[in-house]
């Protein structure tokens, strides 16, 4: 199993989700997070000078089955991405194992 954390932006939550949804990923946990990031210069709209180094961004937490892996990851990075610097990272490791409270199944049993 793996542990999937994507931190995105908060302006393409609603199409990651949906994308998840998609793929049948759909249990997850998320909450709002503020980074430190590097601070672009010059980062100018509409002619005012903005600071980027306090970043407010989205944190998912997903736990999938090896297999799907790459599928997961594939798809928070098409959903999330807009080319543009602050996209995010994705971090993935290792679970050793995960348990159902109400039923006491384990493994890839207790994920779906």
């Amino acid at each position: 199993m793996k542990k999937i954390e994507a931190i995105i932006r908060k302006s393409r939550f609603k199409e990651v989700r949906d994308a998840l949804h998609e793929i049948e990923v759909n249990f997850f946990t998320y909450w709002d997070v503020t980074g430190v990031g590097n601070e672009q210069k010059g980062h100018v709209y509409r002619g005012i000078s903005y600071s980027t180094t306090d970043i407010q961004r989205r944190y998912l937490s997903i736990v999938v089955s090896d297999e799907f892996e790459k599928k997961t990851v594939d798809t928070i990075i098409n959903a999330a991405k807009t080319g543009d610097v602050g996209d995010g990272k994705i971090f993935v490791s290792e679970i050793q194992n995960t348990y159902r409270i109400r039923t006491g199944e384990h493994g890839n049993q207790a994920l779906n």
